[in-house]
């Protein structure tokens, strides 16, 4: 069984330490240009830098998107990008265009170039063809794979495989969307999506509004497939949501990194392990979520179909440690909770700690029976070790 990379998403900096800090073997990120999620709080070079630095000094590795589908214009100055992306460290580029492929193994041939899920890669032939046209080191699979086509794909091809095990879907086949660009004006293939099907529309039966509903997708979830893609040979698990927030990248990646590890060691896992493993993804989630392509065709059951968005917010999280004072946390606050509520807290690298909350103070020294106000300071004893970045949640 081969233990793959866990690749984490990271829209800024802080998220980058955040992914690397709790078990990501390696972060995927965007820069300024050439990059899909331009909204994403993109990274410049300086901090693209700085990532590679803080990644080498924890054994981990940053890998650049480069995932626009270029017009024209889009190729001035990627040469000199790409140069600099080497010289600072990166390992490797997420690519979706040919055009850009073959380039960058011409001009920074030390840089591994990964064929981007944006060019929906469903079978091994596609993957060969990309490898002796362009270099390809290792080819994202297309998200509506099954697990058979992701087995026959790994067995057979000749780059390394790597596949989407959480996060966002889309309703358009590998993020091909137009929808976007029509209604908004904003491209969804070159940087600017502005998540069309996320918003509520008029549903009509002939002439009768039956009200407002959405179209997208429930978020994939493939905490029991992981041990089969172990087993198919896939190199690196991939975690979408650049866009999303530290406390997410946080629970995310270390619920899989744990829930990788113990299946390493000790094979499959027995249904009550898997329903802990499940328990500690979904404290991290705020959407519903399905098992995508990878059991065959998605269905109905992976589409929100109902009058309401599904983000359904998550109020789990209550708040960072800034620092710590002889075992009192200093908690800056964001979701409200009260005295008597039990909390956990995550520490990188530590198993969840859990205690009841007996006594909180405000910055005044004031006591409180309850916090409401988000981005507050509140003194908590914790009867354990915690460290200034800890993250506070409730059990």
């Amino acid at each position: 069984m081969k233990k793959p990379e866990l690749l984490a998403p990271a829209g800024d900096p802080e998220r980058c330490r955040t992914a690397i800090l709790y078990g990501a073997d390696a972060v995927y990120l965007g820069g300024r240009r050439f990059s899909l999620r331009s909204r994403a709080s993109n990274f410049t070079l300086q901090d693209i830098r700085e990532a590679c630095a803080f990644a080498r000094e924890h054994s981990a590795a940053i890998h650049v998107t480069i995932n626009v589908i270029p017009h024209e214009q889009d190729f001035e100055g990627l040469e000199d990008y790409l140069k600099e992306l080497r010289d600072a460290g990166v390992r490797a580029v997420i690519v979706a265009s040919p055009a850009i492929m073959a380039l960058a193994k011409k001009t920074v041939p030390e840089l591994e170039v990964h064929c981007s899920t944006q060019l929906s890669i469903t079978n091994a032939a596609a993957a060969d063809f990309l490898q002796k046209r362009a270099g390809i080191d290792r080819v994202v699979l297309a998200r509506e794979c099954s697990l058979d086509d992701v087995r026959r794909i790994t067995a057979s091809c000749s780059v390394d495989t790597e596949a989407f095990i959480h996060g966002g879907m889309c309703v358009n086949w590998s993020g091909r969307c137009t929808l976007s660009n029509r209604m908004t004006l904003r491209d969804a293939n070159r940087g600017g999506c502005a998540q069309s099907c996320r918003w509520r529309y008029h549903l009509y039966r002939g002439e009768e509004d039956t009200g407002m509903m959405t179209m997208g997708s429930k978020d994939l979830c493939a905490v029991h497939e992981i041990a089969a893609l172990m087993e198919a040979g896939v190199s690196s698990f991939k975690i979408e949501g650049r866009m999303k927030t530290e406390y997410y990248v946080a629970s995310i990646v270390s619920a899989y990194r744990h829930l990788i590890d113990e299946i390493a060691e000790k094979g499959r896992l027995s249904e009550e392990r898997m329903r802990w493993h499940t328990e500690q993804i979904m404290k991290g989630e705020n959407r519903e979520v399905c098992s995508g392509f990878y059991r065959g065709t998605a269905g109905r059951d992976s589409l929100i179909l109902r009058r309401d968005q599904d983000d359904r917010l998550n109020h789990r999280y209550l708040g960072k440690v800034e620092s710590v004072r002889s075992g009192r946390a200093v908690l800056v606050t964001r979701n409200p909770f009260s005295i008597g509520d039990r909390a956990e807290v995550m520490s990188p690298g530590m198993p969840v700690h859990s205690f009841i909350i007996e006594e909180m103070k405000d910055e005044e020294g004031n006591y409180l029976e309850r916090s409401r106000t988000p981005m507050r300071r509140i003194e908590i004893p914790v009867p354990f070790e915690v460290q200034p970045g800890d993250m506070m949640r409730r059990e």
